[in-house]
């Protein structure tokens, strides 16, 4: 188990938003959102480490756009690089309204979950492998964005 292509991993998951996942403006929740996006996280980490994972951590969450009652909301996510036993996943969030042509991105973030053993204590994963030139250009897009908004959280506490 010495390396994994990147699209091993890729997890899309769709969903409407529905009237018990929004607040009292018709808009989903933030919770709900995070939700989704750490089980899809969660998915991706198993699909590309074939076991079982814990969520380490997340980073930063900006919510762009807002996602209506009855949109679609995609959650899309993918590994871009490991540690000895750890796994780094972005997620994104698009919303989308069929009825009127219109999607949209609505946030991101960056997922570090934890591989585990049978008996649950951390276990190695395999290195990311980018064998075409998409899975390299999003390995180096995520790495890239990452690196960027931790310098900008950074500089802002500063």
């Amino acid at each position: 188990m010495d390396s994994v292509p990147l699209f091993d991993s890729y997890t899309e998951r769709s969903e409407i938003l529905m009237p018990n996942q929004t607040n009292n403006l018709g808009r989903a929740l933030g919770g709900a959102v995070l939700h989704w996006m750490d089980i899809c996280g969660a998915i991706t980490g198993r699909r590309f480490a074939r076991r079982q994972v814990v969520t380490a951590s997340m980073d930063h969450v900006d919510f762009l756009a807002p996602i209506d009652l009855g949109d679609i909301v995609t959650v899309r996510g993918y590994v871009f690089d490991t540690g000895a036993s750890s796994l780094d996943v972005k997620v994104d969030v698009s919303a989308e309204r069929p009825s009127e042509r219109e999607k949209r991105d609505t946030t991101s973030s960056f997922f570090t979950f934890v591989a585990l053993d049978d008996d649950e204590n951390p276990a190695s994963v395999p290195d990311v492998a980018t064998p075409t030139d998409e899975e390299a250009e999003l390995r180096a897009d995520a790495l890239r964005e990452r690196r960027e908004r931790r310098e900008a959280i950074q500089s802002q506490s500063n």
